[in-house]
């Protein structure tokens, strides 16, 4: 984003609110300064990319842009609608707007299904059987490819930093409704 925007946080809310149809989306500053506070692993992880040569920007303003995205306050109707489009083969439903095409949307489902819950991914796929992505606040939000997205809460996450009630909800519903991808 930073290579793209000149104000890469103010860009960030504004593509949210855009997918999330909500004007009212903020980010939420104690979250910020906290995700900031115990980010020794994101920083060390950022500082081995840089070294690699896979971030191009400074290594502050990135890991500035990547608090903020954590701080967002939204809420499960609004996540499950800014997932939507990745549901909608990247195509907003609501206003028709192309965010990316169908092969892209394809590949960040794939991406969520591999690798968004962490280390209890394969479990997820197991017993939910859709793309996801987790938040350490207890929020997953899933993909039902080309039907509609989901999002789901509860704070209480288990050793993999996933939200205990959130994951079985989600296997209740895709075992009472069939619609898990398997």
């Amino acid at each position: 984003i930073k290579s793209h925007a000149d104000d890469a946080n103010n860009a960030l809310l504004n593509f949210v609110r855009e997918i999330s149809d909500n004007p009212k989306i903020i980010f939420d500053s104690e979250v910020a300064a906290s995700e900031k506070e115990t980010s020794y692993r994101n920083t060390a992880l950022v500082n081995f990319m840089k070294g690699c040569g896979n971030i191009n920007n400074n290594v502050d303003d990135v890991l500035d842009i990547y608090f903020h995205q954590c701080a967002l306050s939204m809420s499960c109707a609004d996540v499950a609608r800014a997932f939507l489009f990745l549901a909608n083969r990247g195509i907003i439903p609501s206003s028709k707007k192309i965010i990316i095409d169908a092969r892209q949307a394809k590949r960040i489902n794939a991406l969520m299904l591999t690798c968004g819950l962490y280390d209890a991914i394969g479990d997820f796929a197991y017993w939910v059987g859709l793309p996801g992505k987790s938040g350490v606040g207890g929020g997953i939000a899933a993909v039902i490819p080309k039907v509609m997205s989901i999002c789901v809460w509860s704070p209480e996450l288990n050793i993999t930093g996933n939200s205990i009630v959130g994951t079985k909800a989600l296997e209740l519903f895709t075992t009472k409704t069939a619609m898990s991808i398997f």
